[in-house]
């Protein structure tokens, strides 16, 4: 220690310093890896999914409901089963063409009571008269040939999640049940619930048994289902393209907004919902034609729908 008495002031001074510099070195060192871990963190939270991890697995009170058209299968199923109907001369042109005009109609200006309701009256009346086991027997035909290629791959992955984690997964559609049926057994689903179509004898009378499960009735049967199963409605999912379905979309916890219209997207940005969308084009969407149905023989069509919504407006 005595040696340190012949050390100058000067180098006293320097030696403060340099302790003094090592110590804010130290202290800058430590300020920079917490500010370092603080953003790393905070990266990660900003990265990390803003939902919970869902759907959760070996939930047995949780299942998820799917409507049918443009949530599952681009564009309406009921026009795709027309079109196979066609092929196997269950109807003439003029039947055809209004099966076409529907689905232009459709895809321009979105799913509405009225559209719906002629696109009921058009199957049915087609239908008539033919025995429900034929009308199966070439639904699985008809799947193959127009449907299984229109089904959105991020929809079908949606539902296979909730199949791998042990829920069960139904169709909820204004399709023909049987039609609704047929799907939901191809693609792996628990089942369907549809509009039924009066039968008698096995054969189809021409009318419905009740109303056509659209709307308010798509609700009335999920909460129905979800009673029958013992199912916690806020603990199970639905999806759906349009604004018709928030009913039933506001029954569940978990309300998905998949290829939604203008309304649902607008409501379930208002209310926080969970919003998917899978086609790569919007507005290509909503105004593009089957291509299966022709493009050129469809154009005077899609302009006509076109025009006619840009007069609704």
């Amino acid at each position: 220690m005595a040696a340190l008495g012949w050390i100058t002031p000067r180098k006293r001074s320097a030696t403060a310093r340099s302790v003094l510099a090592g110590e804010a070195a130290a202290e800058a060192a430590r300020k920079n890896a917490q500010e370092q871990e603080s953003a790393e963190a905070q990266a990660a939270e900003e990265a990390a999914p803003a939902e919970p991890e869902f759907p959760v697995v070996g939930d047995a009170h949780a299942a998820a409901f799917f409507d049918l058209d443009n949530t599952v299968m681009q564009g309406a199923s009921i026009f795709h089963f027309g079109r196979g109907l066609y092929k196997r001369h269950f109807f003439h042109k003029r039947d055809l063409a209004r099966f076409v005009w529907q689905q232009i109609y459709f895809r321009a200006v979105g799913e509405k009571p009225e559209h719906v309701e002629d696109a009921r009256n058009s199957a049915l009346s087609i239908v008539k008269g033919h025995r429900v086991s034929e009308l199966m027997s070439i639904g699985e035909e008809i799947y193959d040939e127009y449907m299984a290629e229109r089904i959105w791959p991020g929809t079908r992955a949606l539902a296979q999640a909730h199949l791998d984690a042990g829920q069960k997964v139904w169709l909820v559609t204004a399709a023909p049940v049987e039609t609704a049926t047929i799907i939901a057994r191809r693609l792996g689903l628990t089942g369907a619930l549809g509009t039924v179509a009066e039968s008698v004898g096995g054969v189809y009378t021409g009318k419905l048994v009740g109303e056509p499960l659209h709307g308010p009735a798509k609700a009335e049967a999920v909460r129905a289902l979800a009673t029958a199963e013992g199912l916690d409605l806020s603990r199970c999912a639905a999806y759906s393209d349009s604004a018709n379905d928030i009913p039933m979309l506001s029954l569940v916890g978990h309300p998905y907004a998949v290829n939604p219209d203008g309304r649902l997207r607008k409501h379930a940005r208002e209310h926080g919902w969970r919003l998917r969308d899978y086609r790569t084009g919007r507005k290509a969407a909503k105004v593009g034609i089957p291509a299966a149905a022709g493009v050129g023989a469809l154009a005077g069509g899609a302009a006509a729908a076109v025009a006619l919504r840009r007069r609704m407006r």
